[in-house]
This record gives C-alpha cells, structure tokens and sequence, in this order.
C-alpha cells in the first residue's frame, strides 16, 4: 500500500507576501519576476473569503451550499506605493555598460551606481561593530569553539600516513529534485477489467470509491456496503410490476422502506447534529476556559502591580524615616555645643572623606547596576563547564607562545645607541664579578721543569741588634698611613662600582617588571572592554529583537484595524444604499398605489354611473312577469343553496356527535383518575392559570 506524506506547517514563512514593494533588499531578477510576485500577491489564499448565503445557511445539500468563497477586492497596499519594477534603472546602466565595452564612444558616459545612505552614526551603527585585535593570538570568533588538536605536533608525516583510515570504497551521495513528495505521490494503480456477459459482480457497486474518497474503507463504508446488500435483497422480493393483483403489496413495500431509509436519515441527522453540539460545546468550554485565564492573568497582573508600589511605597518611607532619624541624631549631637562649618579643604585634601568615598548608608552606590555587565554563563560558573571550556580551546590557547619584540639596538647609521651600549658594558661587567665571586682562589700552577737543588746549609745569622732612629720610625708610620688610605681608597672604588652594578641591575628588574605590569594591566581593561562590548552588542541585538516584535504586532494591528475599518465604511455605505433604495421604492410604491386609486375611483365612477343608467332604463321598460322572474331566480340562486348547505352540515355533525361523546367520555375518565393526585406545583402557577387537573384557577 502506497504511503502518503503530510506536510505540517509551521508558524514560519521564508518571504512575506508585499517583500518586492516594501523590501527594500528584495531583488527580483527580470520584469516578468515582478509581474508573477504581484499575481501571487493578488491571489493569495489570505484574500480568499467564505461568505455566507443567508438563504440556506443551514442547508446540507450538495446543490444549496451553506457559503461561497470570494476574493477580496480591497487592496492592502496603499495607493502612494509604486507598483513598478525597480529594476530599470539597472538594467538602463548594464546596457550602457555593454555598449561602450563593444563600442568606442566617447560621448556616451555610464552613470555612477547609487548607493543609499548606510547611517553609520544613525540606527544602523551595531552593524559595523568589529572584534577588537588580539595581540599576539590568532583571532577567534566568539561564537566558535575550535576542536583540541589531539595529534602531537612533533610527529613525523610517516607515522601520520600510518595512523589514516583507510578510504571506503563507496560513499552516498546525497540527490535534489525538482518534484515535491507530494507531487510524486499518487493514487493507487487500479486494472482493466472486463465483465463476463450476464454476470453483475458486486465488486462493481463500489467503483464510485477511490482513495481518500472512501478508500481504504472503514466502519462507515462497511455500514453502507450492508445497507446496498439488504436493499439488492430487498428489491429482489419485491413483486413484479406486470402483476397486477400485487400492486397494492409492493407499494406497501415501498412505503415501509422508504419509512426506513427516512428512519436511517434521521439517525444519520441526529449523530451530526451530536457531534456538532459536541463540538460547539468543547469551543464554548475552550473559551470559558480562556476567558478564565485571562482574567486570572489579568488578575495577578494587577496583584503584582499593587504589590510592586506597595514595595515601593514602603521603600520610600523606610529611606525617609532613616534619613529623618539620622539628621535628628545629628542634631542632637550638637544642641549643646557649637556649630561647626564645613571644611570644603580638608574633604578635597582628604582622599578618605565623603567626597572621594561616600558611605552606602548615605544612599551613594558606586558601583550601582554593575551586575549586569558580569557575564553569567554555565562555562565560568560550575566546574563542569570550565572543563568542557578548557577540552575546547586549542592548544596555543592553554599554552600561549608569546614572543616579546626585539628592540632596535641600532640607528640609522650604524651606531650602537649610548644606552643599549651602556647595559652591555653593564652585562659584561656583571658577568666578569659573577665569575670573579664564582671562581675564588686559583691553586698555584704546577712546575713544568722541576729540578731538585741541593742549597748548602746556611750558617747561622750573627746576632746584633739595630737600634732603630726617629726619621725611620716615622717614615715607617707614613708609609702604614698611605697603604691604609690606598686600601680605604680601593674599598670604597669597590663598594662604589658594585653600587652602580646593582643599581643598573634594579634598573633593569624594575624596568623589566613595570613593562609586564603594564603589558598585564593593558590586557585585563582590554577583556573587561571586550566583555563590555559583547554584552552590549547583545544588548543592542536583544533590543533590535524585540523592537522588530513590536513593529509587527504593531503592523498586524493596523492591517487589522485598516480591514475593519474598511468593512465599517463598507457596512455603513451598504445601510446608506439601502435606506436610499427603500426610501426611493417606498415614494414610488405610495405615488403608484395613489395614482392606481385615483383611476380606480375614476373608472368606478363611469361604471357605475353606466350601470346606473342601464338599471334605470330596464326599471322603466319591465313588466311584472320580468320581475318575478327576477325574485324567483335570486331565491333558487342564493336562498336554496345557503339552505342546502345548512342541512348537509347538520347531517355532518350529528354523524361526528357519537364519536365527541366517546371522545369525552375518555377524556372525563382519565380526568376522575387523577383527580386523586394532588398539584404539585399549585404554588408556581400564575393567578390567571386555569389548572387541568382540578379545572379551577
């Protein structure tokens, strides 16, 4: 059995139906284009309406529809919109451009393409919003998360080749037709077939059903499968139509199945007349129900909105009862003492005082409405999420390879820079005083021609003692002095020296330090920037969403209100043409009736002023025969008959007198039975209610 595919639509549409006149990006590709959107426009299914026929609103009847459907002829764009293709102009400039590429003429010039206005400063500013750059990291879009590299880099191609899969040797490719599924689907294939002469197969009842018109059948065709059984029974019974002596018989038949059929009709009317009270009664339930909510929302709408100024209320009064009770604190701290003025120096001078770091209980807040630039998001907030995070970033994210730039040691000319060729002789100087402090004491070097000398014994000094005089005694003491003060003089150029190393070295350090503090705190304000700038942005989107929002709830309403007000006007001009048209047909139909009765009057007159001289002329000339004649034929003409007439209606009515009798006989008997029942509803019934069962009032 062949399957049949459904399309469900969704509250979405690609194009709107009016995109190639107000749209301003709305590009259609030829004239013909134009031509066939606004067709479409015209014929939409939207313009397309069910209008009831008051005459057989009610009816079930294929040949007395209940509605007819009909396009609107009111234009939903209004009249100051062009309708033309805005494609000339285009087309005007590709043909020049053609021309002068084929043709050499000076004279002809192609005219320059107008841009419109982009308003960079105006609305359209978040448009040309930019990422800001990122030193030294390869730029990342926010909304991209890039996959970890799980290959190490310093594997060689070989074994990168090695580790490949294999390529399969089929791969599915995917098609795209031009035909929809439900273009492609059709109905079931039925053969040909012949009949056997003299044979009526049963099969051949059911050719009116197809599929979705019966087929596949269900409970309702099987109900009429059986009733066309029975009623071939029954037609099979019924006697023929040259038997005379059974005509009374077969259409007594005929009576009850048609009672039947009639019976069946009525059932058939009541199921749908159920299913549509059940169907009437769920939208009545519906309803209720939303009007219920509605109200209920409406409701807690208001309840928050009292609560909410109830809060508010309560705020303020609580802020002013704090602010009363601190100024009459305030007040009575000084009631005994002097007033003491403000000191506008001290607090300016002071980087402690109200000024610079006003308390919170005063009601300053420095840092009021900061939360809504902190970015909350489940990859900073929960460890689970700064792990699937930190999987996600690449590796020269995580493991940042950031190569400080060389300065330039060099000038144009060629020379070392005095201050670069400071730091060297400083460096080397360094490095000469840490091998200095490293290396120590040298051992004594080894002899590389080592004799051995045999000294004879010395002999023994002879003693004698020298008696120092006082020149040399102070010469002695001067050369000590000079020695110390050249020891003195050596230490000090020492300490001096190792002073100028560790002050350039803390120079350095310290200009090290300050440049990555620096580098450091200019890249933290450029993250808090970005934030700021991504929340913003987002900010400026979530704006831009719902400002389009409004704009087409705000749109939808008008178009609305513009159909409403349409069919007002249209319901008023309609009143106004039939109040027209009753009024002029009812001058007409008086001025008619009037002239019809003047000439009524006018030719009753002539007439009977006819009649009259007729009647007078036979008055004079009969005789009395004539006249007898005349009295005999009104008394056999209107006397005898009204007569006659009163005799039959006697007979009548003493034929029916026997039958009114038996009538009310019944009638008292069944009065007497219940009369011993007692009126249940006497204290209901109205003063003038004459009461069957009792007959009194």
């Amino acid at each position: 059995m062949a399957t049949q595919t459904q399309t469900i639509r969704r509250g979405f549409q690609p194009t709107r139906v009016h995109d190639y006149l107000y749209d301003p990006h709305h590009v259609s590709a030829s004239e013909r284009d134009h031509a066939r959107s606004t067709f479409k426009a015209h014929t939409s299914v939207d313009r397309v309406k069910r209008v009831p026929l008051y005459d057989t609103m009610f009816s079930e009847l294929r040949h007395h529809p209940r509605f007819q459907m009909r396009l609107d002829v009111t234009d939903p764009v209004p009249k100051f919109i062009s309708r033309q293709w805005r494609g000339y102009a285009d087309q005007k400039r590709e043909q020049l451009i053609r021309y002068t590429t084929f043709n050499y003429d000076p004279s002809v010039q192609v005219p320059p393409k107008q841009f419109a206005d982009a308003e960079v400063s105006g609305r359209n500013r978040y448009k040309f919003f930019k990422r800001p750059i990122i030193p030294f990291l390869t730029q990342i879009p926010p909304e991209v998360l890039l996959a970890t590299a799980r290959q190490d880099p310093l594997v060689g191609t070989d074994q990168l080749h090695m580790e490949r899969p294999p390529t399969p040797p089929t791969k599915t490719v995917e098609t795209q037709t031009d035909y929809r599924d439900s273009e492609a689907q059709t109905d079931p294939y039925t053969p040909e077939y012949v009949v056997r002469p003299g044979s009526a197969p049963e099969l051949l009842t059911l050719a009116t059903l197809s599929y979705g018109r019966g087929l596949p059948a269900g409970l309702a065709e099987v109900e009429m499968i059986e009733r066309a059984r029975a009623k071939r029974a029954w037609e099979a019974t019924l006697p023929p139509l040259n038997d005379t002596s059974q005509l009374d018989k077969r259409r007594r038949m005929m009576d009850e199945m048609e009672r039947k059929e009639w019976a069946l009709r009525e059932q058939e009317i009541e199921k749908l007349q159920e299913a549509r009270l059940e169907v009437l009664k769920k939208l009545l339930k519906q309803r209720e129900e939303n009007h219920q909510e509605l109200n209920i929302k409406r409701l807690d709408k208001l309840w928050s909105k009292k609560q909410k100024d109830k809060e508010v209320k309560i705020k303020r009064i609580r802020n002013e009862h704090i602010k009363t009770i601190r100024k009459l604190t305030g007040k009575r701290k000084k009631v005994e003492g002097k007033l003491e003025r403000r000191q506008i120096i001290n607090e300016y001078s002071g980087y402690g005082s109200q000024t610079y770091a006003p308390l919170t209980r005063i009601g300053m807040f420095l840092d009021r409405g900061s939360e809504q630039y902190v970015v909350k998001s489940r990859h900073l907030s929960t460890y689970q999420g700064l792990m699937e995070l930190e999987a996600s970033l690449p590796d020269f994210v995580l493991n940042p390879r950031i190569k400080a730039p060389k300065p330039k040691t060099v000038t144009k000319a060629g020379h070392t820079k005095r201050k670069f060729r400071q730091e060297q002789e400083l460096m080397e100087m360094h490095e000469t005083i840490k091998e200095a402090r490293t290396r120590g004491e040298e051992p004594p070097k080894p002899l590389r021609f080592l004799q051995k000398i045999e000294k004879p014994i010395p002999r023994p000094p002879t003693p004698a003692v020298d008696e120092p005089s006082e020149e040399a005694e102070q010469e002695v003491k001067k050369q000590e002095k000079q020695a110390t003060l050249a020891l003195q003089r050596q230490r000090r150029l020492h300490e001096h020296k190792e002073f100028l190393v560790d002050e350039a070295m803390s120079h350095l350090e310290g200009s090290s330090l300050g440049d990555m503090m620096d580098f450091l705190s200019k890249e933290l304000i450029r993250l808090q920037e970005e934030r700021r700038i991504h929340a913003f942005s987002m900010l400026a989107e979530r704006q831009r969403r719902i400002r389009e929002a409004e704009e087409s709830g705000r749109r939808q309403v008008e178009e609305r209100r513009r159909r409403e007000e349409d069919e007002v006007f249209k319901q008023v001009i309609k009143v106004h043409q039939r109040s027209v048209d009753t009024y002029l047909q009812d001058i007409i139909m008086n001025s008619v009736d009037h002239t019809a009765d003047l000439q009524a009057r006018a030719e009753i007159m002539e007439t009977a002023e006819k009649i009259n001289d007729v009647a007078y002329e036979v008055e004079d000339n009969r005789t009395q025969l004539e006249s007898e004649e005349i009295v005999a034929d009104l008394v056999h003409c209107f006397l005898l008959p009204e007569v006659q007439k009163i005799t039959v209606r006697d007979k009548v009515k003493r034929s029916q007198r026997r039958y009114l009798l038996a009538a009310h006989k019944e009638i008292v008997k069944d009065g007497e039975e219940n009369d011993q029942y007692e009126c249940q509803t006497s204290e209901n019934c109205p003063d003038n209610y004459r009461c069957p069962s009792t007959g009194g009032n």
